[in-house]
């Protein structure tokens, strides 16, 4: 997920402010380090001739003519529209793979990114949009979305509140447009497809800028909490199996304005009150909290798994949450993503993965397709050990290139990470029957596997009788650690 903030660009956009007149400015929407369009036309029910708001969001006809079903063909295919490693119902370790993976669509990049970024105006203007943020607009696009869950053979999907519903003018209005667009996806689910998470967006709207369960202000934490109350209640009435707490601008700018200690605590009552509500509605799936060390906030309170996991332990939390590991994220807070998958996993923390990548060269939340083999290997070598992810799974916070302006663009995307990752877990269960890189790890550690080892991994070698040993064995022989052999085992899997 992603941070927004307000910039200027060319296309006039109409604005409520409270119980001011509308007014129109040269606004539009960053989000997720692009610019998302606010609409050439006015928002939802402003009762002007900007956008009509009527339709039934109906569409003739498919959204993704000519896109057929994705099928599997196997590594030799050359069709850039077909799996050439990730099998669904192919069994590897003992599941099948579609039970590892778990994969889900992440509604915001897929059917609201516009390709535009802090220096350029939107690039991607799909066949089914009509410049609106209108109701019925909302209703289009989320039939978009199930044609493409359908195509591309993915049973669940991810959201934020206002991803999938226009903002209203009162909180009201906008869970009565959330609860009309929820209807339609409700229907459109059937029995088969869930959401795999949702969540509120607490970042992008202007009351936000201070953040929403650190606000400095009550009435923008009241808000804030209402907000995640709404989407909790719909992420559960279409029986999501997560629910993401991603905080943006749950941080500070500087600390010289800022009460972090009295920010923290205020975060805490804000995750109890959550724990609360879901025990409350009962809602069984799992909060899952989404490390990030800064963008937008100079320095954000979840900084990275270790952190997170700490907030927890503090607030005595640590038994109801778990962490959504966002691989962009880690490389941020410099961290490799399976640094940050293992830190999770070891702490029983490992809830669910942002399948997503950034650029070495570039500084910020690039939130790109993970295409790269090795690094997949590793992500699902930490997913191995933690013997799967469910409930939680892999959803593609990811979003096309700028200059990638095809609607097949969208679906070549997916197999392509799809595949990545499935072609990982392919190289995992190579590893695992070689089992070379195992046996080197035990050796480096067989010092350990001894009598006074094992007290010592208990708890029961106190200092004496360390230096009793230290003294008995004299100078220790200090053994390789074969770095480039584990290197080598690891890069003939690939």
């Amino acid at each position: 997920m992603d941070n927004g903030a307000f910039v200027g660009v060319e296309n006039p956009v109409c604005m409520h402010h409270k119980d001011e007149e509308m007014v129109c400015s040269d606004l539009s929407v960053i989000m997720g380090s692009e610019i998302v369009a606010a609409p050439p036309t006015c928002p939802v029910n402003i009762g002007t001739e900007c956008g009509d708001g009527n339709d039934s969001g109906e569409w003739k006809g498919e959204f993704f003519p000519g896109i057929p079903k994705i099928k599997y063909e196997g590594p030799s295919s050359k069709n850039p529209l077909a799996f050439k490693w990730y099998n669904a119902n192919e069994e590897i370790l003992g599941k099948k793979m579609k039970d590892w993976m778990r994969f889900s669509v992440a509604f915001w990049h897929t059917f609201r990114g516009t390709g535009g970024d802090p220096f350029g105006a939107p690039t991607k203007m799909w066949p089914w949009e009509d410049g609106t943020n209108s109701l019925s607009m909302a209703k289009r696009r989320m039939r978009a979305n199930f044609e493409f869950l359908e195509k591309l053979g993915v049973d669940r999907w991810c959201f934020h509140d206002r991803d999938i519903a226009p903002d209203g003018n009162t909180l009201q209005e906008s869970n009565s447009n959330l609860d009309e667009v929820v209807a339609l996806a409700k229907e459109l689910q059937g029995e088969k497809i869930r959401p795999l998470w949702g969540t509120a967006q607490l970042f992008m709207h202007p009351r936000y800028m201070h953040g929403g369960a650190t606000s400095s202000d009550l009435g923008v934490y009241a808000y804030a909490a209402a907000q995640v109350k709404k989407a909790m209640e719909v992420t559960h009435y279409l029986g999501g199996e997560n629910y993401v707490f991603w905080g943006g601008r749950e941080g500070y700018q500087t600390l010289l304005n800022t009460d972090m200690e009295r920010e923290l605590d205020h975060m805490a009552r804000f995750f109890e009150a959550s724990v609360a509500y879901k025990k409350k509605i009962g809602f069984n799936g799992t909060l899952l909290i989404e490390p990030k060390p800064q963008e937008p906030t100079k320095h954000q309170y979840d900084w990275d798994a270790a952190t997170a996991a700490n907030f927890l332990r503090k607030y005595g939390l640590i038994d109801e949450f778990k962490l959504n590991i966002e691989c962009n994220h880690a490389t941020l807070s410099g961290h490799s993503c399976h640094h940050e998958l293992e830190t999770a996993r070891i702490n029983g923390l490992l809830g669910n993965i942002d399948a997503n990548t950034g650029d070495p060269q570039i500084g910020w939340d690039t939130d790109q397709f993970l295409m790269d083999i090795g690094e997949a290997t590793l992500v699902m070598l930490s997913v191995v050990r933690n013997g799967g992810l469910a409930p939680g799974g892999f959803n593609f916070d990811a979003k096309l290139r700028r200059e990638s302006t095809d609607v097949e663009d969208l679906f070549i995307a997916h197999v392509a990470g799809m595949d990545t990752l499935a072609r990982g877990l392919r190289n995992v269960a190579k590893l695992i029957e070689d089992g070379s890189l195992a046996k080197l790890v035990q050796k480096r550690y067989q010092s350990f596997d001894t009598e006074l080892g094992a007290e010592v991994e208990a708890g029961k070698a106190d200092f004496e009788l360390l230096e009793r040993k230290a003294m008995e064995w004299g100078e220790p022989e200090v053994l390789s650690a074969k770095q480039e052999l584990a290197e080598m085992i690891f890069q003939s899997a690939l």
